[in-house]
């Protein structure tokens, strides 16, 4: 994973400084709310229902260890004793003292972390496939490409405030699409063309109150040109993207307004006066990158080993994990575990720092001290050993993270809703706890399927309800929390935004329309259907009429 240099470590440092400062002044009453705004916001502190809550980022899901032991050590120390990962795969503190946020900060910048640039109108964390660089999928690791974009973004003065947030996804995996990467504002597929590595690049995708699948703006452009092309795209933007309506200001809104084929023509015009300049990305810079993201030093090992099928034959809860957690790997005698941050009665996505520390602990000896946060709020162990499966599956279950479902009903995201954000309409917590205890029997949700339940609180989809193959969103109705559900969406390489069923429900009646989707969907499915491949088959009005009674 990447390392950083005396430049990064001085940069930071001395932004935890200018930020102590701006704290400081700002308790003392120097500076107004307004004029603390982006300063905070910038350095990942929002000000929520509560307390105020700091964003840390995890460029691209990659941690050490030493890393995740050091947001142990400060949700205990500053914090509630718990972090939340984020569908950014970032980690959240809900809980830290204002005056206390500078010294995070600096532990923070201890072990190589910050939170510059989480949140505010600027290019925020780049996301990409959790499975990078260890996965059989991909053209090549993305992970290098997003440390570049990464260092080319951050502190970037012309993009430091854009008319809205922008986001950035990135990965090489295009027919299993672990990072919704065209639900983007720019979403990159690493591809491999007439022998020459490059990328698809596609603009204008997002959730929140306009939900946009974003197109295709250039079917290739080579590797060299892409930070020219980035800042093309986002010039193009932070030009034309309206400031006057925060609700309209997104690159989604631009790209919607102005057609694809005009903004691509902009984009492209802008691009040819950068493209020959100092923009251009040198191979050796892509040698040196990489370099930080070299393979660990793994050893010849058997393929599914003696100790691993006797395991698998006499163990039928270690196997049903196995099946639904472990995933193939590379290098044969290694595998790929997610870890299911999913604990009922739990926030989808909350790590206590006891688990944390036991977590960094099984990277170190499980992992070569590496680990991953994904965008739907569990992690990873990317380079664990064939024949060490069954040891760690013993070690997890006391964790309360081996719970065989992933990818299944009860692995949904959710935001933190009402209970701690707010701009919430309603609570999406205890809706995930309800769903989890009605759908707790393992035989039915493996019979099920994969099956993906997204919740957010509200339009802003921190939850990603759009894109859940059952979605649901927090609304209000005249003081009242209430829930709108929708069934159809897509986060894959045929993303789709899903569709409203009908008419809003109180919480009460949320589980029950829950029961009778998924019912519908049990009785109508062919043998081997997915819900998703049901549902476009028969369409939405099946659906409806089984949750109101009759379709309109």
């Amino acid at each position: 994973m990447y390392q950083y240099s005396q430049l990064d470590q001085t940069i930071i440092n001395e932004r935890v400084a200018q930020f102590r400062g701006q704290t400081e002044r700002f308790l003392k009453g120097e500076l107004t709310p307004a004029q603390f705004l982006p300063l905070r916001l910038q350095n990942g502190l929002y000000v929520q229902r509560h307390a105020p809550m700091l964003r840390v980022a995890i460029p691209y899901g990659t941690l050490s260890s030493q890393q995740l032991h050091k947001l142990a050590t400060i949700s205990r120390n500053y914090d509630k004793g718990y972090g939340h990962v984020s569908t950014r795969q970032n980690m959240q503190f809900n809980w830290p003292a204002l005056e206390q946020v500078p010294d995070i900060l600096a532990e923070l910048a201890s072990v190589q972390m910050h939170a510059v640039q989480t949140s505010g109108n600027c290019i925020r964390n780049t996301t990409s496939d959790h499975f990078a660089g260890v996965t059989l999928q991909e053209v090549e690791d993305p992970r290098p490409y997003c440390e570049i974009i990464r260092q080319w973004s951050t502190f970037h003065p012309e993009f430091s405030f854009l008319p809205r947030k922008f986001k950035i996804a990135v990965s090489a995996a295009k027919d299993n699409d672990r990072a919704a990467v065209l639900l983007h504002d720019i979403g990159l597929y690493l591809v491999n063309k007439n022998n020459a590595i490059g990328f698809e690049v596609y603009a204008g995708g997002g959730l929140g109150r306009t939900p946009v699948v974003a197109p295709l703006i250039k079917d290739f452009l080579e590797k060299e040109h892409l930070l020219s092309y980035l800042e093309a795209i986002l010039r193009v933007y932070n030009k034309l993207g309206r400031r006057d309506n925060k609700y309209k200001a997104r690159i989604k809104i631009l790209v919607r307004a102005m057609g694809v084929e005009a903004f691509s023509e902009l984009v492209e015009k802008e691009w040819q006066l950068l493209k020959a300049k100092e923009l251009t990305i040198p191979q050796s810079e892509f040698e040196r990158i990489s370099s930080y993201f070299k393979d660990p030093a793994y050893q010849t090992l058997e393929n599914n080993p003696q100790v691993l099928l006797d395991t698998l034959n006499t163990k039928a809860s270690f196997k049903r994990w196995y099946g639904q957690n472990v995933f193939a790997h590379k290098i044969p005698g290694y595998a790929i575990v997610m870890l299911s941050i999913k604990q009922t009665g739990v926030a989808p996505g909350d790590m206590s720092d006891q688990q944390m520390d036991a977590v960094a602990d099984l990277a170190e000896r499980y992992s070569f001290s590496e680990l991953r946060t994904t965008h739907d709020q569990n992690m990873v162990l990317p380079y664990v050993e064939q024949q060490k499966l069954p040891e760690l599956w013993e070690k997890i279950k006391i964790l309360g993270f081996a719970n065989p479902t992933i990818g299944l009903l009860n692995d949904m995201i959710c935001c933190p809703g009402g209970d701690f954000c707010s701009l919430a309409n309603a609570k999406s917590i205890p809706i995930a706890e309800q769903i989890q205890r009605r759908f707790e029997d393992l035989d039915y949700l493996h019979d099920l399927g994969n099956l993906d339940l997204n919740i957010s609180g509200c339009m802003n989809a921190c939850g990603h309800h759009h894109i859940g193959h059952i979605g649901i969103l927090g609304v209000d109705k005249k003081g009242s929390e209430f829930y709108q559900v929708s069934i159809g969406g897509s986060s894959d390489k045929n993303a789709a935004i899903g569709e409203i069923i009908g008419p809003s429900f109180k919480e009460v009646e949320i589980v029950d329309v829950i029961e009778k989707i998924v019912s519908t969907y049990v009785a109508q499915r062919i043998e081997g259907e997915t819900f998703l491949y049901t549902y476009r088959r028969i369409g939405l009005d099946t659906f409806k009429e089984a949750v109101y009674g009759k379709a309109d």
